[in-house]
């Protein structure tokens, strides 16, 4: 998956869009090496971090 695709999912999630490219270029690099470190795929990597960063703004909008 390309950055900018990453950048606008986290932006529909809440991630403030001017931080958007940035967020996204780290956890394509984690997910990366997530895959690596567990031996799954980029792609399930990727889906458990975008989780965990819809589940932190979700809190945060709610005011946890």
């Amino acid at each position: 998956m390309e950055i900018a695709q990453i950048a606008q999912i986290l932006v529909a999630l809440g991630c403030p869009a001017e931080k958007s490219t940035e967020m996204a270029a780290q956890l394509d690099k984690r997910a990366q090496q997530l895959a690596v470190e567990k031996g799954g795929s980029y792609e399930d990597a990727l889906k458990h971090l975008v989780g965990l960063m819809r589940q932190g703004w979700s809190a945060k909008q709610k005011g946890f």
